[in-house]
């Protein structure tokens, strides 16, 4: 069962569940921010959630640090290119910080030692197209969504959730060769806050190996730039070696680690966060 997402209080967004266990405050609005902490205790004790986990913005942070709040990410300029977003997470149980992914963090970070000398070779003269895609290829994007992940924190399995997304703001580009799409990726714009999400890549395993992710990651950015988006940012997998290496080579800052965050193909993962001003 997926988690679902709601509005509370005055239009302020959270997503939550037992897939993740967790509540994610995913928009503050700011007539909320007196009663939201409390909201989300009592959300939480309720339904036995073991994380909340909140994107708020700078001016928000003190109220959450004197709730027990700690600071796990944040990206710089993200509301409206002004003002910091601050990611932050309060445990509700301590069994959630068992098997912490050690090994994983110790690789990452010298992967970030040697961030300088990725490669960045962008040559597209391997066959294939990049694309923006439309709801007339909902179907094929839930397909590919369905073979690389056995579990996800949002229904991109679905069609339907996919057809609705594109009409809430969130563009699919894919990458095609011999005419059958391989590869994907999205951006969740928040043309308010002049900000984009990158999310969602995903590569059958017959076309890995190809650097498709960072060709995909290079024309969403030139997208988002016409659009006039400022700040793009990004939610990756810790254990995703490969893509980690996609956004360092592609210029991202590591901003932070989300400690057992998120449940993708089955288990709950840590999480790295990647910022970029474009």
């Amino acid at each position: 069962m997926q988690d679902k997402i709601e509005k509370i209080g005055k239009g302020s967004v959270i997503q939550h569940g037992s897939l993740n266990k967790r509540v994610y405050l995913m928009k503050l609005k700011e007539e909320d921010s007196p009663f939201i902490i409390s909201q989300l205790n009592n959300l939480a004790r309720k339904y036995g959630y073991t994380k909340l986990f909140c994107k708020v913005p700078d001016w928000a942070a003190p109220l959450f640090y004197a709730n027990g709040f700690i600071l796990e990410a944040q990206i710089p300029k993200c509301y409206g290119n002004k003002n910091d977003a601050f990611l932050v997470s309060k445990f509700l149980n301590s069994d959630r910080l068992l098997e912490i992914e050690t090994e994983q963090l110790y690789e990452f970070s010298k992967m970030l030692l040697d961030a300088g000398i990725l490669n960045k070779n962008l040559d597209r003269s391997s066959g294939f197209v990049v694309k923006s895609l439309g709801e007339n290829e909902s179907e094929q994007i839930a397909e590919i969504y369905r073979e690389v992940f056995l579990t996800y924190p949002f229904p991109i399995h679905n069609p339907a959730y996919i057809e609705n997304s594109m009409n809430e703001d969130v563009q699919y580009f894919g990458i095609e060769i011999k005419g059958k799409l391989v590869a994907l990726a999205s951006a969740e714009v928040d043309k308010s806050d002049l900000n984009a999400e990158v999310t969602d890549f995903a590569t059958l395993p017959k076309a890995r190996g190809k650097n498709l992710s960072v060709h995909l990651l290079q024309t969403i950015e030139e997208e988002m730039k016409k659009q006039g988006i400022k700040t793009l940012y990004t939610i990756a997998r810790l254990n995703s070696i490969g893509m980690n290496k996609t956004f360092l080579k592609m210029g991202y800052t590591y901003s932070g680690t989300l400690i057992k965050n998120t449940n993708i193909s089955g288990n709950i993962e840590s999480m790295n966060v990647f910022y970029k001003h474009i």
